[in-house]
């Protein structure tokens, strides 16, 4: 008899629902009835008996538990971190591996699946669990069974399947804090003897958590919901088909990032610094937006700098900026918001087909969508700095410059100052047609402060199928024998910056392009350029088409040679093919005003006249940076089309295929009924992908490859009387990880090894009938383990104080200009050199734009180097024979390099703790359960650079509630607390590039919340 091992019912590795003793051979066997049974090898096995790290939470853990949400999961698990992303991702990591690679052409390292089938870019994650039977958590590459492969472990969501043996339904009601408000409920109906319904759903309506000063409200609320339906039919005994549709929405102010943080530079060269992350605004001057529309930048390119709206050295917009030193707490003039829905429709048979064979075949189809849009800078412009500026342009569009049409600048104004220079401020807002303000159908939002603001969306569709043969017969030998095909597509994925100050570079930039190009207007038979502006007037990074196409072919053999010792053997080939068609637009081509798509330019293929000097054409867009974009011919008119040109694509293709073969061996060995060791060896894979088009165009791999490890683990399960223990030791040795670092406002994809290794500790422990106690702890070691040279975007000079730090102010980029002989003082005559000889006309022809010597960054900074404006192209064409006077210099068009071997992987904390305690105290025939939970998660660093500012510090967690059970838990009601002491830690950070002013986006634990649940089951 195995009644140890099944004492505690409901039992998972480090969530539990406790039971009472078994005090006869009876309630032994009523308790085996009630063993968590786990499908991690593809077949329902107890779980003890599985020789995988797993946990898995049933219905009554998950409750006792108050793990409600994915973030919630996280807290209770060994060596398991999650955390929203930058965008409209998340990341949930499994010992030190989650989603570091960040694009649409990557594959997710841990594989999230619902009943056995793959999902594709889920909203899982973003809802409430309900009417779930069981979540399992597979910790470690799972090389042969599930979907499309995973390097770091899998989620498994099993959703409850209709009942035939009875009408059944439970209901329940919440209210918490923030006024929040959540209904969950539950009907089975059997339909004959073959057929039952069940149908779920949940709605939840809360406040926002974070508080607006700027009008007052109250933002990063949520309203969601979601409902499923299931049928399940059982024609026969031999025969069971599922069918499940599942639907969530969410549509609210919820916002992606909680905060930013920075260390401001008064240089303005970094926007932030690289010392702290203090609770400062970037200093705006360093982006995009600042080095384009200030003085200096008009001066060196021949416009009047009395159209700037500021300038390099002088206070930016965000200059005595506050920003509140509590997570909770923004300033921002722009309201998020947040829409989500998610389609999931499954199906499946089972079929025993007679002498111990049997056949599922499985399909899955789902379709997401997703919008978002924030404050980009989580903050509120001062516009006073603009307004000389803005007074020049409402002058020059009235005709009161001398030398400047009116025609040429009154549509600027039309579009952007409405008012007068003093009235509402319009910026375009996200048109795919990519006109925004400047369109026929005036797309934009007019306020009195400037606004800036980002929006990412993805519409995706997948579907795949599976069949599965599996034996189960009585020798020593069976086999499980299976097949999955997929295909994925992403319609639409954008992620767009917009901002006032780039519709008034683009409007301001493209029209100084058309007059200047007035004079060719002499030639007979030319057409001149009509006021326009530089499409698009906001930053757009599009996917315009993901195709997916993979399948695998997978294998495994199971020799028991007695009753103690069994040998698993498995093998999996997997295919994965990817077309990915993209582009970014920013300031690429004139765009006359007033159209309405801006790909109907005549200017997308250029202009050339015939005739004509070189310096009037106009180059055609290009996306794809791979091939050189030339103009091979010109015409009298100048308008070209694509015979005229050569090498420029309007997207970027590509194509890449990746096909490797995984599996993994286990012995394991049940010493006695109650304990069972076992080691393991596997082989996991992710495949590669293609990174997107920068803008502009920086030397970075066009695509990263596929990333594999070699994981081997041991560990041993144990039930010692009334203690059930649980131990893991492993060892990953990874090729290829992947990782992601922002580079031009874009995800830029590397390959690095690395090394990680950890132990795991899970016990249950129950010394009453009434006391029930679990414990987990976990430790993890992750380390580079290659040399791998990459430019950390805080520090361009890496650390050298014979470097120069420069912000080039014809894009908003950083590079940087080193000694070849260690002399810092060569270095910075060398920058200053250059600047005087910008200064004088000699490099661009337009003298004036007074560009400054270089200057030390503040104490403590944490840079070492000295900083300047300038401009890279420049430094680079004159480094050769202006550099070699001061003793040689390099320029590093994307930083300096620095040898991240060694560095910690981000998000993998080094410790993690929990523990749970519950006592049942009976109330008559009723039930009361006190119970608290403590989670302890160690430090850990937000990105493979590491030091102090991306360090990641140690945080805890602390949940109680008390239940009142009815008799035969007919009913219940709960008072509960999460998050008892209101830590604001932070789970996450992304550092943006320096062309956005290098600052941190936080990602936070939710604040305290408490409230009262009640429900009733029948």
């Amino acid at each position: 008899m195995r009644g140890k091992l099944t004492l505690l019912a409901g039992v998972c590795a480090s969530a539990i629902a406790f039971p009472a003793f078994a005090q006869s051979a009876q309630g032994a066997e009523e308790d085996d009835a009630n063993v968590i049974i786990v499908t991690a090898q593809r077949s329902n096995q107890r779980l003890q008996d599985v020789p995988i790290a797993v946990s898995a939470f049933n219905t009554e853990a998950l409750e006792k538990q108050q793990i409600k949400n994915t973030s919630d999961l996280q807290l209770t698990l060994p060596n398991v971190t999650f955390t929203k992303g930058n965008f409209t991702g998340s990341s949930f990591t499994i010992r030190g591996i989650g989603d570091l690679c960040v694009g649409v052409t990557c594959d997710s390292a841990t594989a999230i699946h619902m009943n056995d089938a793959p999902l594709y870019a889920t909203r899982l994650f973003e809802g409430e669990f309900y009417d779930l039977a069981q979540i399992e958590v597979l910790r470690g590459p799972q090389g042969t069974l599930f979907g499309r492969n995973a390097t770091s472990g899998v989620v498994n969501f099993r959703t409850a399947r209709p009942d035939l043996s009875g009408m059944a339904g439970n209901f329940e009601a919440e209210y918490g804090n923030y006024n929040s408000f959540k209904l969950k409920g539950m009907v089975n109906a059997p339909i004959g003897d073959t057929v039952a319904v069940r149908l779920a759903g949940f709605y939840l309506n809360r406040e926002g958590y974070t508080t607006n000063l700027f009008d007052n409200s109250k933002i990063d609320d949520r309203d969601l919901w979601g409902a499923r339906a299931s049928i399940r039919f059982e024609p026969s005994t031999s025969t069971t088909i599922d069918l499940m549709a599942q639907y969530f929405h969410e549509k609210d102010n919820r916002m992606r990032i909680q905060k930013q943080l920075c260390q401001r530079d008064p240089t303005g060269v970094l926007g932030c610094l690289n010392a702290t992350r203090d609770y400062g605004t970037t200093n705006s001057n360093t982006s995009f937006v600042g080095v384009l529309t200030s003085r200096e930048f008009l001066a060196a390119n021949g416009i009047p700098n009395i159209f700037g709206l500021g300038s390099l050295y002088g206070p930016d917009p965000y200059a005595g900026v506050v920003n509140p030193a509590d997570p909770r707490v923004v300033n921002t003039d722009y309201k998020p918001t947040y829409f989500a829905e998610e389609w999931i429709v499954q199906g499946s048979i089972d079929q025993d087909l007679g002498n111990g064979l049997k056949v599922k075949v499985s399909g899955n189809w789902q379709q997401t969508k997703v919008d978002s849009s924030q404050d980009y800078n989580n903050s509120v412009q001062n516009r006073a700095g603009m307004q000389a500026g803005l007074n020049s342009l409402a002058a020059a569009a009235a005709g009161g410059i001398p030398g400047l049409p009116a025609s040429y600048f009154a549509p600027i104004a039309a579009a952007l100052i409405p008012n007068g220079p003093t009235g509402v401020l319009c910026t375009s807002l996200t048109d795919p047609s990519g006109m925004g303000a400047y369109g026929a159908n005036r797309q934009r939002l007019c306020s009195m402060t400037p606004q800036d603001f980002d929006r990412s969306n993805q519409d995706t569709e997948s579907w795949s199928a599976e069949m599965i043969l599996s034996s189960d017969w009585d020798g020593m030998f069976n086999f499980l024998l299976g097949g999955i095909y997929g295909k994925g597509g992403m319609s639409e994925n954008s992620y767009y910056v917009n901002s006032f100050g780039i519709d008034y570079l683009t409007g301001l930039l493209g029209t100084f392009n058309a007059l200047g190009r007035a004079g060719v207007g002499a030639i007979p038979g030319a057409q001149v350029p009509p006021p326009g502006f530089l499409g698009t007037p906001f930053y757009r990074n599009n996917s315009d088409q993901l195709d997916i196409k993979t399948y695998g072919i997978f294998g495994e053999a199971y020799f028991k040679f007695n009753d103690q010792l069994k040998l698993t053997l498995g093998a999996r080939y997997n295919n994965d093919n990817k077309t990915i068609t993209a582009r970014t637009t920013l300031a690429n081509f004139l765009v006359p005003f007033g159209g309405t798509d801006m790909f109907a330019s005549p200017y997308l293929y250029g202009w050339a006249v015939t005739g004509a000097p070189t310096s009037s054409r106009l180059q055609p867009y290009d996306a794809d940076p791979a091939t050189a974009c030339t103009i091979n011919s010109t015409t009298a008119s100048g308008i070209l089309t694509s015979a005229n040109i050569s090498g420029c694509e309007p997207f970027q293709v590509r194509n890449v295929k990746f096909s490797q073969w995984t599996g993994r061996a286990v012995l394991d060995y049940q010493i006695t009924p109650d304990n069972l060791v076992y080691a393991s060896v596997s082989r996991g894979y992710k495949s590669g992908g293609v990174n997107p088009p920068l803008s502009p165009v920086f030397a970075v791999p066009e695509g990263f490859g596929p990333e594999t490890v070699w994981a081997f683990e041991v560990g041993s399960k144990n039930t010692f009387g009334n203690v059930q223990l649980n131990l893991t030791g492993f060892y990953y040795k990874y090729n290829d990880l992947q990782l992601s670092r922002i580079v031009a406002r874009t995800s830029v994809n590397d390959n690095v090894s690395a090394n990680v290794w950890g132990l795991e500790a899970e016990a249950i422990f129950r010394p009453t009938r009434e006391l029930a106690i679990n414990m987990n702890a976990s430790y993890l070691n992750t380390k580079v383990s290659e040399d791998k040279f990459l430019s950390n975007p805080r520090d361009f000079g890496a650390g050298r104080a014979d470097a120069v730090i420069i912000k080039d102010i014809t894009n908003g980029a950083n590079c940087a200009v080193a000694s070849n002989t260690g002399s810092a003082t060569g270095v910075n005559g060398f920058v200053n050199q250059v600047n005087a000889l910008i200064n004088s006309g000699a490099v661009t022809g337009n003298a004036g734009a007074n560009l400054q010597p270089t200057t030390a960054f503040p104490s403590g900074s944490g840079i070492n180097s000295t900083g300047a404006f300038s401009i890279c192209a420049a430094l680079a064409g004159l480094a050769p024979t202006v550099g070699a006077g001061f003793g040689g210099v390099t320029v590093y068009s994307s930083g300096i390099p620095v040898n991240i071997k060694g560095n910690k992987l981000p998000g993998a904390p080094d410790y993690k703790f929990s523990a749970g305690v519950q006592y049942d105290i009976p109330v008559g025939d009723m039930t009361l359960t006190p119970r608290a939970d403590f989670i302890y998660t160690g430090k850990s660093y937000g990105n493979i650079f590491n030091g102090n500012i991306n360090r990641i510090d140690s945080y805890t967690q602390v949940n109680a509630q008390l239940q009142l059970d009815g008799p035969d838990k007919k009913w219940f009601a709960r008072v509960w607390v999460q998050n008892l002491f209101d830590k604001d830690a932070i789970t996450g950070l992304y550092v943006t590039d320096q062309s956005s002013g290098n600052y941190t986006n936080i990602f936070t634990l939710e604040p305290r919340r408490f409230g009262l649940t009640a429900g009733i089951k029948f």
